[in-house]
């Protein structure tokens, strides 16, 4: 019956299905993130899994890959935070002891005779002078502000348990179907996508590799370099809050500013702080060996077919924390390939562009019969392929070369 749909029914149905798509993604809008979480981590574990079902079920070999998801991913870096958090509240221990033994105001009128003559020397800028009172209102606003927050959380914690717990019983469920009906999905993805199966693999491709170069490559590299970086500041004298700087400069090497905006500017005023040995160990130490890690690391970790202009993964890693939270260092990279490769495939389809990928080898563009089918495809798509003078493959449009004339 369904071989018998005229034309007409046809294009109704790929209408009907395109919105089934955007109502099931509105209507899914709250757990997306989530989805997207449990199937990078899928994807991640697959071969894991994989591997222990050739030698047993399949329910027990995706409930040994859970458990080697959590030992690998949850237990490190929970306890990492734990003990960054124990370390936070020594500190904030020692602090409090402080304030009990240090007289306040000699500190407080020192502290702003201080800072009242650097506002005086910045020029083009007038600001009234600093006093004990207006400090005082400044805080007491700050105070009532943390109050509110702290009541605000008060009131919401008891269903943030809750949320907390549906959400992670529902990441275990994706996860676990994903993991155990990835290719499925994939079938089901490529029956989807109107420019057919192996275009569909052209995009699967360019989102896996992100995904491992983003999770395996880029988390991988910042915790290395965070950890060099933390050891440095060890090192170089200051042993207070080893684990809050392993998580803080892994993060800047994430997003990826750099943990040597920190670093270095610490080297240096540790320096001038009367630790000069320690202070130039740390500056040269991320100079010679944590700005190096990325060039060691990167080409055993990340794909090829993954790289992204660093200007554009910038972009992307801001771009994607704007919009899905801590979760878009991964997601904003992937979004960023598929815009990319689309934009490529366009242009190698329709403008004769030369079609850049891996499958490429030096030697071997007079003869494309090696390839897989999906870049016969682009390649011959409107006409017969060509080469630049680079040697590169290009792609005739409609029998015209790139810069023909009309």
């Amino acid at each position: 019956m369904l071989t018998d749909f005229t034309p007409n029914e046809r294009r109704a149905l790929g209408i009907m299905t395109v919105l089934a798509l955007l109502f099931g993604a509105y209507f899914l809008r709250h757990y997306l993130v989530l989805m997207g979480f449990a199937a990078v981590l899928a994807y991640l574990f697959l071969p894991i899994y994989r591997r222990l079902a050739n030698k047993m079920n399949s329910g027990l070999a995706s409930a040994l890959t859970l458990i080697s998801a959590i030992a690998i991913v949850a237990i490190p870096v929970s306890a990492v935070i734990t003990l960054a958090g124990i370390q936070i509240a020594q500190m904030v221990d020692s602090v409090r002891k402080w304030l009990q033994t240090a007289d306040l105001t000699q500190v407080g009128q020192r502290l702003l005779e201080s800072i009242n003559q650097f506002l005086v020397k910045v020029p083009f800028v007038h600001v009234d002078p600093l006093t004990m009172d207006k400090v005082r209102d400044v805080v007491s606003n700050i105070a009532e502000a943390g109050g509110k927050f702290a009541l605000g959380f008060a009131r919401d914690s008891a269903g943030g348990l809750a949320t907390t717990v549906t959400m992670a019983i529902i990441f275990l469920y994706v996860f676990l179907a994903l993991l155990t009906n990835g290719s499925k999905v994939v079938e089901i993805v490529k029956d989807l996508n109107p420019l057919g199966p192996e275009v569909s693999d052209i995009y699967l491709s360019k989102i896996g590799s992100m995904v491992t170069a983003t999770v395996r490559g880029q988390f991988v590299i910042a915790f290395v370099q965070g950890l060099a970086g933390a050891i440095s500041i060890y090192i170089g004298g200051i042993h207070q809050a080893f684990f809050m700087f392993v998580i803080f400069l892994t993060v800047l090497s994430i997003i990826p500013l750099g943990s040597g905006i920190v670093t270095m500017p610490l080297g240096i005023g540790m320096a001038l702080t009367g630790n000069v040995v320690g202070g130039i160990f740390v500056f040269v130490f991320h100079l010679l060996v944590t700005t190096n890690i990325d060039n060691f690391l990167r080409p055993m970790l990340v794909p090829r077919n993954a790289h992204l202009h660093p200007a554009l993964m910038l972009l992307a890693v801001f771009a994607g924390l704007g919009m899905f939270g801590f979760a878009g260092i991964v997601f904003g990279p992937v979004l960023m390939i598929i815009i990319v490769t689309t934009v490529d495939m366009y242009r190698s389809v329709y403008k004769g562009a030369a079609w850049v990928d891996d499958f490429e080898s030096a030697g071997d563009d007079d003869d494309d019969s090696g390839k897989p089918r999906w870049w016969r495809r682009v390649l011959h798509r409107g006409g017969s392929p060509s080469q630049d003078d680079s040697g590169a493959s290009t792609l005739t449009v409609a029998g015209k070369s790139p810069g023909s004339p009309d």
